[in-house]
């Protein structure tokens, strides 16, 4: 059994609550500022941390004068916001439970999530929002008032609060230590309703001390910054929230990435957090924006020079002469854009939730953004292994988080153990004792740890396809390299207890236009595309390209277009854009039938 522990560099203090580390921003730094809020129109406006701190504190009154009593479960429903982190800090300093709650949640989804947890009091961003908690209102006796954020929620909770005492708040706010509940989040689950994990103060506290520490660089040099906008209802964000206060980083906050380029430039974060489809996103959107002709052709060889010099970075001898040339000549006519669309000044970005790739990481580190991929679960209150600024493998999630323990079962599944793993799932002892195997976390992700220590996830223990012939394969590597394509949305690997891999594909319904015109295509919907020779051609090549990874027997023989697209709103993604692959399964039987009833293998190999 592999086993591969990163020694803690900090002597951890048990006793500190969340609530703690803001105090102790406060007490040195008072007049620095914490955060930047947006008026909207690319300006941003400095909150100091006193600001912060105050505004927390008349809030978290607010609360306390609605009757919310320490221990009390407090919902939040809304996009990615300053007052999300608002009343994230408040609902802390009040001593109450913070449960998020995905804004694009449905009335059933947050019946399920406000009735386990028994939240007293929502808080959402819009009128639609407390709609659907309206809806749910029946089956949720305990539940109170739902505020509204847009209709002043923040402010009429501190004109609530006048009357109460500043010291309620700091005594409940004392009386929290690092043993107490700070959240219940909900894992978005690809099967099944969701589970509630509960994260400690104690949680929070040591692994943002921890990632001071082990990524200074990233987060804590001077003026450092970053821009929030992937869900605060998700543990990743979250984390990066919290771990802003003791690192001394400026966050800012954006709801979406519909405007993004245009945030980042008025930003100018110095480290960003994502999910790998905003990564492929960025490159394949700035490959369609060269167009056709001379100009792809420059930035092809400006994508692959890039590259190049990634890789050569780690060999003993590093890039030569005549590559930190070129590669100097790619920086200004391509790679410079790319660093200015994300701002301009970011050196890092941390990216999770799903394997990045090896390519788009060179790709990247070329373009001169190191990115730092790491893995962790809402159940790890999210990084347990990333790769650091002074210790990064592309191609793997890096080694184990400072203090953190990781071990590989004996049949691959990776286990682990640390100051950061949650205490359990809220109202199912089973499943939590299922979780854990002699105190490790059971991951439910199969991988290895190299000669070097860092971690290589192959994939999900439950996702492993075994072929009829017997071959075990793991989807996500396959999947991963074919969605890097421009036209590809989504793709499934299937062929579980059959004669070959298949795999069904969605259209990217952005992309599709600009690629058929930088291929000289007429414009085509996307169910006419899913049937066209000069589509499905470049798909198989996509599909070739992607089986170099993998052997011949566990090669994808055949794909199917969807019809449709998997996401969100269709309910085949969850709010982190994880695939719900049993309900994908289900839902396109006849689909993956079709691959199998004719066997001629369309993909030429």
């Amino acid at each position: 059994m592999q086993e591969r522990t990163t020694p803690s560099p900090v002597a951890l203090d048990e006793s500190m609550s969340i609530n703690d580390l803001l105090a102790q921003r406060l007490e040195r730094d008072a007049g620095g500022v914490l955060a930047e809020r947006s008026d909207g129109q690319g300006r941003w406006t400095p909150v100091t941390v006193q600001a912060f701190a105050d505004e927390v504190r008349a809030v978290a009154k607010g609360l306390v004068a609605l009757g919310i009593a320490p221990g009390d479960r407090v919902g939040i429903m809304s996009r990615t916001r300053y007052e999300w982190t608002v009343l994230d800090f408040a609902g802390w300093a009040a001593g109450a439970v913070v449960v998020p709650i995905y804004e694009t949640s449905s009335a059933e989804q947050v019946r399920w999530i406000a009735s386990d947890s028994g939240v007293r009091l929502v808080v959402v961003e819009t009128a639609a929002h407390a709609a659907i908690v309206e809806e749910a209102r029946d089956d949720l006796p305990g539940l109170g008032q739902v505020l509204v954020i847009d209709s002043g929620a923040l402010g009429a909770l501190e004109t609530l609060g006048a009357t109460v005492d500043d010291d309620e708040v700091a005594r409940r706010s004392e009386a929290l230590s690092g043993a107490d509940l700070a959240t219940v989040i909900y894992t978005s689950g690809t099967t099944g309703r969701p589970k509630g994990a509960e994260l400690t103060h104690g949680n929070f506290v040591a692994l943002s001390l921890l990632g001071v520490d082990g990524l200074a660089d990233v987060c804590a040099a001077p003026g450092s910054r970053t821009l929030l906008f992937l869900p605060l209802a998700h543990v990743f964000a979250r984390f990066i929230e919290v771990l802003c206060i003791p690192s001394g980083a400026v966050m800012g906050h954006t709801p979406d990435a519909r405007h993004l380029v245009e945030d980042l430039g008025a930003f100018r974060p110095t480290f960003v957090l994502a999910v790998p489809r905003v990564f492929e996103k960025v490159y394949n959107s700035a490959q369609l924006k060269a167009g056709g002709g001379a100009k792809l052709r420059v930035f092809r060889w400006s994508a692959k020079v890039a590259i190049t010099w990634s890789r050569a970075l780690d060999t003993p001898r590093g890039p030569s002469a005549a590559l930190r040339a070129q590669h100097r000549v790619a920086d200004a006519l391509v790679l410079g854009k790319l660093r200015a669309a994300l701002g301009g000044h970011a050196r890092y970005a941390i990216s999770g939730g799903a394997p990045l790739g090896e390519r788009l990481a060179h790709f990247y580190r070329g373009v001169g953004v190191v990115v730092l991929e790491g893995y962790g679960l809402t159940e790890t209150t999210a990084p347990t292994a990333v790769n650091l600024p002074e210790l990064s493998k592309v191609g793997t999630v890096g080694p184990p988080f400072p203090g953190t323990s990781i071990r590989i079962a004996e049949d691959g599944e990776i286990q682990v153990s640390g100051p950061h793993v949650f205490r359990g799932y809220r109202h199912l002892p089973e499943a939590t004792a299922e979780a854990f195997d002699d105190g490790w976390f059971r991951t439910g992700d199969i991988g290895h740890l190299d000669d070097d220590g860092y971690l290589h996830i192959t994939g999900r223990k439950k996702e492993i396809i075994v072929t009829a012939g017997g071959k075990n394969v793991a989807p996500a590597v396959l999947e991963d390299r074919l969605r890097a394509h421009p036209l590809v949305s989504q793709v499934v690997v299937v062929g579980d207890q059959r004669p070959f891999v298949g795999a069904l594909v969605t259209i990217d319904e952005e992309m599709l236009p600009g690629w058929l015109t930088q291929h000289g295509l007429p414009a085509m919907t996307v169910a006419e595309a899913r049937t066209n020779p000069d589509v499905l051609a470049a798909l198989d090549r996509a599909v070739a390209r992607a089986n170099d990874a993998v052997s011949h027997a566990e090669s994808i023989r055949k794909i199917e277009v969807l019809d449709t697209d998997l996401t969100e709103d269709n309910g085949y993604l969850t709010p982190s854009l994880k695939v719900k692959r049993a309900l994908v399964v289900k839902d396109f039987a006849p689909a993956i039938e079709r691959l199998y009833t004719d066997t001629r293998e369309t993909t030429g190999r």
